[in-house]
């Protein structure tokens, strides 16, 4: 059995901790007058990044600054250093994992699965989550966008992971249906939505299965696995 896996509002709040970063960053923008970057996150342009392949593959602080960069043609060094300091300083002091991770990713290894992360973002940033989190050791294979150079908008990074580890029982879970279902069902898996996080609330149309958290796709998965065991 194989298990893929997404890190980002699946296992861990990125899109809180990265709400909190934001929040901090503000007050500093209106301190320093920068009311145009102010309006761009108040009424929600980063929206448009969703799509991009930047979104995919870049470090939040690097998002950060690419964001700046667009909205002011000129802007110090100085003061991007400023602001990517205190986004990533404020994110990974809110980042943590769900309470459901750990017996999640506990319950399949207690399965026999193989278990594979699939996440987009940068090297350096993504493994410094993991190592952070604490979760590194659980995975028998990291697959990240920033080192494939490929992001889970496209069917590769999925394919990669079939390859490593080939099986006829797969299984995606993620947060994302337009990435993580999507993908997933590129390659045959079963398909499982966990709903929260930034994609919370998105209509699903590549899910096997909608579930509200990753115990209940726990269940999910052994229901799914003892049932092709008695076949």
């Amino acid at each position: 059995m194989l298990v893929l896996v997404d890190l980002d509002d699946t296992l861990c709040n990125t899109w809180e901790a990265g709400r909190y970063s934001v929040l901090r960053l503000i007050p500093y923008l209106l301190r320093r007058r920068k009311f145009r970057a102010f309006f761009y996150i108040l009424t929600a342009r980063y929206r448009e990044l969703e799509q991009s392949r930047e979104f995919h593959t870049l470090d939040f602080d690097k998002l950060v600054e690419r964001v700046m960069s667009k909205v002011y043609a000129k802007i110090s060094p100085d003061e991007l250093d400023d602001i990517t300091e205190l986004v990533d300083r404020v994110f990974f002091s809110n980042l943590k994992l769900y309470p459901d991770a750990i017996p999640f990713l506990r319950g399949l290894k207690a399965m026999g699965a193989r278990l594979v992360l699939i996440t987009d973002s940068s090297t350096k940033w993504q493994r410094k989550k993991l190592e952070y989190l604490g979760i590194k050791d659980y995975f028998d294979a990291l697959i990240i966008s920033g080192e494939t150079g490929h992001s889970k908008l496209e069917p590769h990074n999925f394919r990669l992971a079939r390859r490593l580890f080939p099986d006829d029982e797969v299984y995606m879970v993620g947060d994302r249906d337009d990435t993580d279902m999507r993908g997933g069902r590129e390659i045959g898996a079963t398909t499982i939505l966990v709903q929260r996080g930034y994609f919370r609330g998105r209509l699903a149309k590549h899910a096997d299965y909608v579930v509200k958290d990753l115990i209940e796709a726990l269940e999910v998965i052994r229901r799914e696995h003892e049932k092709r065991a008695e076949a």
